[in-house]
């Protein structure tokens, strides 16, 4: 998929903004949508609050800051894209210029990892030079106030499978006697993982950054949201009780994103399962990296009793299973984090404090993942990350969707950042 660049050069502007956001989505199961994930449909509010169609071409005035716009990629992230370049246009209907040169940067395969853009960058070094870059991506504050973001975590992704019999076996011929790939997976994860979520891999915590003290004072000034997501969400507690949310998102994780193995309900057979997978993801911090995680994880599985095979297994290995399991890993990328107290994030802050009556929240990082650490390694500047997404847009699932007040207050945003940041910087 294709790079789109731009350039807009403000008279006197002594520095230069890199905005970065992507225009690909995620796959999508239209089965799954209310509304077609194709095709743009403004609603009156939420599906699941009722909300009714409006039709675009009846629309009369602005419409309700509440009204939502439903569609594939909708806030992640061409609502996103939407704004930054409609606030070009709020300038030149206010006769105001930039106090910055501005750059942007749009790219098609955010979604897959970004594969090609680290040689395309550095392929085109000199047109993306800059002093600062922005990245537009993620949602705001789960209070609905703005907020601005200096890092984002790391990940990376893990296959793991174990083999049972090479084929499927009646349980009550072959059950305690036949291993149990399924049951056997499942004391794999409760070592790996606790119940409140403390990965017990031994020395994956310690290469950990710890919070500085003004990154420690911002996770304490946010706001509390943990009791109204918990109401939002159907939850009746939280996986890890007295740390708050901005804390957790702060720390490592590992999160199981799927299981498979034999079938359940009404496909539920009496049988020894042929096999059993589970689908992780790691969510990293400044400094982990993927290998380093690799490498202590899979010497905690040796120490299970296990060997391990990257790729297919061989008739003869899979004759000595379960002492096989099946590790493959997915490529992935180390976290980053922008010092709060370096120029950089200090006029960003100051612009935005002053755009938003001080409403603006300040966050070391963001619990999703992005590859902010390419952009620093490759381009060599500071950034951060101006989301304007809803927190409940959906993202990356059915019904995705933005909120018509988040995507005017995001064209304000960048609007404000354009036109107050050169004077802060």
């Amino acid at each position: 998929p294709p790079v789109v660049a731009g350039e807009l050069r403000a008279p006197g502007a002594k520095r230069t903004l890199l905005v970065y956001a992507h225009y690909d989505g995620q796959p999508v199961a239209p089965a799954a949508w209310t509304t077609d994930p194709w095709k743009p449909v403004l609603m009156t509010g939420t599906i699941a609050g009722g909300g009714k169609v409006v039709r675009l071409n009846e629309i009369r005035g602005e419409g309700e800051g509440e009204w939502r716009l439903y569609g594939r990629g909708a806030s992640d992230d061409k609502g996103t894209i939407a704004a930054a370049l409609a606030a070009l246009d709020l300038l030149k209907e206010r006769g105001q210029v930039p106090s910055v040169n501005v750059k942007y940067l749009f790219e098609g395969e955010e979604e897959r990892g970004s594969p090609h853009l680290e040689a395309f960058l550095r392929g085109q070094a000199a047109f993306f030079k800059a002093d600062g870059m922005i990245l537009c991506d993620g949602p705001v504050h789960q209070t609905r106030r703005p907020q601005i973001v200096f890092g984002a975590r790391g990940v990376m992704g893990l296959e793991m499978t174990v083999f049972g019999p090479d084929r499927a076996l009646h349980s009550g011929h072959y059950g305690n006697w036949a291993p149990n790939p399924a049951a056997v997976l499942s004391r794999v994860l409760s070592a790996l993982r606790a119940q409140d979520g403390t990965i017990n891999v031994p020395g994956f915590h310690d290469d950990v950054r710890p919070l500085s003290d003004a990154e420690s004072q911002a996770v304490a000034a946010a706001p509390p949201v943990d009791q109204e997501l918990l109401r939002e969400y159907g939850l009746g507690y939280p996986e890890t009780s007295g740390v708050r949310l901005e804390e957790l998102i702060m720390r490592p994780a590992l999160n199981i994103r799927g299981l498979s193995s034999g079938d359940v309900g009404d496909k539920a057979q009496n049988a020894v399962p042929v096999s059993a997978s589970a689908s992780i993801d790691f969510r990293l911090v400044p400094d982990q990296t993927p290998a380093r995680v690799r490498d202590l994880v899979e010497r905690f599985i040796r120490g299970l009793g296990f060997e391990i095979v990257h790729g297919d297994l061989s008739a003869d290995q899979r004759a000595k299973a379960p002492a096989f399991i099946r590790m493959d890993w997915e490529g992935g990328y180390p976290a980053y984090r922008e010092p709060m107290e370096a120029p950089f994030p200090q006029a960003l802050i100051k612009t935005l404090e002053a755009a938003t009556d001080g409403r603006v929240v300040k966050m070391p990082a963001l619990g999703g993942s992005i590859p902010m650490e390419m952009f620093s390694r490759v381009l060599g500047l500071p950034i951060a990350l101006f989301p304007i997404a809803n927190h409940d847009n959906n993202q990356h699932g059915p019904n995705e969707n933005i909120r018509l007040q988040n995507l005017w207050e995001g064209v304000e945003g960048h609007a404000a950042l354009l036109t107050g940041l050169g004077a802060r910087w």
